[in-house]
């Protein structure tokens, strides 16, 4: 599947994301041991979405990971999470044959909106670049070479970029939300970013814990309203001034429009209302999610 056959779609440089390269015989083996998604079988036409968690289950950072050349793994994720998870996850190399470095200057990593329909976190190579479908219509990640020109076609701004995000009904763990979630409570396993079948790694029984016994009682859900917000603001429900009931993952304002998707106390979604900031704050109209919840048993 090459690139250069896809329409061309609407494009954002991410200026603040990042690139962590995993290089060595161990590599997809190390990465495979500590994230929540199976490294140790990706081929070279998928790439995985996964959570770093503390051994409580709380997400450290959130990601997307790939082969790239030989014995190399790649990892984008938000700048702002890179340097502390660069750091963690090497206090675990210890004998792996395994190099971890910061290559973010290498990279230039792009959102693209209106790309050719595929199934999510399935890769498209054309020469140095990578384009990695997203959940969401038409929604990708492109990462290149910096020294390569920028994708064709119209650009867009980041405002659009975290618009379509919320409304995608996803969140990447950012500086204000680090062990504020276990994978569940921002859907990371419905997007296909955890799997329950694979060895051990730092929270894994808290995250299995949560999945097979019925305990998730918070969630991520889509939200409108007409004032912008921003990642971390707290929600409150009216009927529970005083105590926090969520906090926004991801939020963006386009047109006029803003779309939060906000990690919630699911007890919070029958009667009476949240709100932005405090419960005086601007009222959030529940959306439906792009996608199904399982219920839980």
């Amino acid at each position: 599947m090459i690139i250069g056959d896809m329409t061309e779609p609407t494009s954002v440089r991410l200026t603040d994301w990042g690139v962590i390269r995993a290089k060595g015989a161990d590599a997809a083996n190390f990465l495979h041991s500590q994230l929540t998604q199976d490294f140790a079988l990706l081929d070279r036409e998928h790439a995985r979405l996964a959570g770093f968690c503390t051994a409580k289950g709380r997400l450290l950072a959130t990601m997307v990971g790939w082969r790239g050349g030989d014995e190399e793994v790649l990892l984008a994720l938000p700048a702002e999470t890179l340097a502390a998870t660069l750091k963690r996850l090497s206090m675990f190399v210890l004998r792996a044959k395994c190099k971890l470095s910061d290559a973010s200057a290498e990279f230039a990593v792009y959102g693209l909106l209106g790309a050719s329909a595929a199934e999510a976190w399935t890769l498209a190579r054309d020469g140095d670049a990578v384009q990695i479908a997203l959940p969401g219509s038409g929604r990708a990640l492109r990462v290149q070479s910096a020294a390569s020109p920028a994708p064709a076609g119209a650009t867009m701004s980041p405002d659009d970029w975290a618009f379509a995000e919320a409304e995608a009904g996803m969140a990447w763990v950012r500086g204000a939300t680090v062990e504020a979630f276990v994978p569940q409570m921002i859907n990371f396993e419905v997007l296909g970013g955890v799997n329950f079948k694979k060895g051990c790694y730092p929270g894994q029984e808290i995250v299995a814990r949560s999945q097979y016994r019925g305990t998730i009682k918070r969630r991520l859900q889509v939200f409108e309203t007409d004032t912008p917000a921003t990642v971390g603001q707290e929600v409150f429900h009216s009927a529970d001034p005083e105590q926090p009931a969520g906090v926004v993952a991801s939020a963006g304002t386009r047109g006029g429009r803003t779309l939060v998707a906000a990690e919630v106390k699911l007890g919070t979604l029958g009667e009476g209302s949240l709100h932005l900031g405090s419960a005086a704050g601007a009222t959030l109209q529940p959306r439906a999610l792009p996608y199904e919840i399982p219920p839980q048993d």
